[in-house]
């Protein structure tokens, strides 16, 4: 029923939640990622097609997952099988929930890992370690973080500590205060270091390589990679918007509170490579992905610049707050659903929780050293992990809620929340839920399997085994 309240509390206001959500949305990939997949296909051009992508994949699927929260009031696994029971639906809907819990917890455990390297790094930089430093001695220095287990497992548990700390504190007196500190920092510091960027780096450079439109390198395999980022930098898809929306006020509106989430993330993303790319041009280095650009060849920029131990200290710590506000949307979920089901305290159940990612995150500790070499189907313990989360479930649950909330759910319960002040954007919603987003996280769900690859496999051992053919 639409009076439902929330046992663990209500955000105090409309803009608490954007800038959780946004917090939740920003993180270690988002902000080196994007930039860099944007200036590599087709800059201005693949922009504006990422924001179509946005608009019609991404807002509709955060949309209904906030319309979910909202009206279940619940953690994502209890949400969809109480609304699933007001339908008269099968109970075993609650599966997507947990589909999304799995996914998120999953992430968390070595989305931990990767964030420690950046708390390493405000240190490593901030003692001025990268001073003159060359690529060989910024690699070194890298493969020395990442070879030692006892170094990542610190930094790994320290993490954690801090996530789990917050989340245990509750809606109001932890997420929402942190949140309240945290965002406003991040804004500020990535402000600060557009503009150092702009004096100290190569900014027409950056400016060229991010929004020169080259609409000759829109292909369908870039659209798809537009696609698959609007999904994944907007956090869809692991419970984390669902149970934000479920701490949402009844009088907000969905719709105008996903657009500035939605918004504000877009922004962060291309700050971001305005802050990183007029560094990385300025001392002409190569935008490499992933990272490669931030701990390797911004380390060796930061390391050349006057004042480079500062703004670097500065911008590793933008990065740990991008990735610890994310993380607290990741154990957000299933701390709530340890509540629920175990009337546990919450420090408690957040103790658990993250006590349990601690442990599976032990796995991709290792497997950047001593179990670098175990590897299963081409992939090691941290990209499973990341494989099975991030490439299988997220896509999956992303597009069930959507079906959910579009198809299942009854117009009635879904107008309630959606708000009926423009009946044009919800009948936009209404299509793009039901017939366009699923169909999109589809594709985007096959081209992450390789699904060509397995197609190209079965025809070339049909060729030799069966026809006796040579490929």
């Amino acid at each position: 029923m639409s009076d439902k309240k929330s046992v663990h509390g209500l955000w105090s206001s409309r803009w608490v939640f954007v800038l959780a959500a946004t917090g939740s949305a920003v993180g270690l990939g988002n902000i080196w990622r994007f930039p860099y997949i944007t200036g590599e296909n087709g800059g201005g051009a693949f922009v504006l097609v990422y924001l179509a992508c946005v608009v019609l994949v991404g807002l509709p699927i955060m949309i209904a997952e906030i319309i979910v929260g909202r009206r279940g009031r619940q953690s994502p696994i209890n949400s969809m099988r109480s609304l699933a029971a007001e339908e008269g639906l099968s109970r075993r809907w609650a599966l997507v929930g947990a589909m999304g819990i799995v996914a998120g917890f999953l992430i968390l455990s070595f989305y931990s890992v990767v964030a420690g390297w950046s708390i390493s790094y405000i240190f490593s930089i901030g003692a001025g370690r990268f001073a003159g430093a060359t690529i060989e001695s910024a690699e070194l220095a890298f493969e020395g973080l990442i070879s030692s287990p006892f170094h990542l497992l610190f930094w790994h548990t320290l993490f954690l500590t801090l996530t789990v700390f917050v989340v245990g504190r509750g809606v109001q007196k932890g997420l929402e205060k942190a949140i309240k500190i945290l965002m406003p920092i991040l804004f500020f510091i990535l402000l600060l270091m557009v503009f150092y960027a702009a004096f100290s780096g190569d900014f027409r450079g950056a400016l060229q390589y991010l929004f020169k439109a080259d609409f000759s390198k829109l292909t369908g395999d870039v659209i798809l990679i537009a696609f698959g980022q609007a999904f994944f930098s907007l956090s869809l898809g692991m419970g984390s918007i669902m149970i934000y929306g479920a701490y949402l006020a009844k009088d907000v509106s969905i719709p105008k509170m996903a657009l500035v989430v939605g918004g504000a993330d877009t922004l962060v993303a291309l700050l971001a490579g305005l802050a990183i790319f007029p560094i990385v041009f300025g001392f002409g280095l190569a935008p490499g992905q992933g990272p490669g650009l931030v701990f390797v060849s911004l380390a060796i920029s930061f390391g050349h610049m006057p004042w480079g131990s500062f703004f670097g200290a500065l911008f590793f710590i933008l990065l740990s707050i991008a990735a610890w506000t994310s993380a607290i949307s990741l154990l957000e979920p299933v701390t709530a659903w340890l509540v629920e089901r175990f009337k546990w305290p919450r420090p408690k159940a957040s103790a658990i929780a993250g006590g349990l990612a601690w442990f599976l995150g032990v796995g991709s500790v290792l497997s950047f050293n001593e179990w670098e070499d175990f590897v299963v189907g081409g992939r090691n313990y941290f990209e499973w992990m990341e494989f099975s989360s991030t490439t299988i479930l997220l896509p999956l649950g992303g597009m069930f809620v959507a079906i959910f909330a579009s198809m299942k759910l009854a117009n009635r319960s879904v107008q309630s929340e959606f708000g009926l002040e423009h009946p044009m954007s919800y009948r936009i919603w209404k299509w793009s839920s039901t017939y366009f987003a699923p169909v999109a996280v589809a594709l985007v769900l096959l081209e992450g399997i390789d699904l060509g690859g397995v197609v190209e496999y079965l025809h070339k051992i049909s060729a030799e085994n069966i026809l006796g053919l040579p490929v």
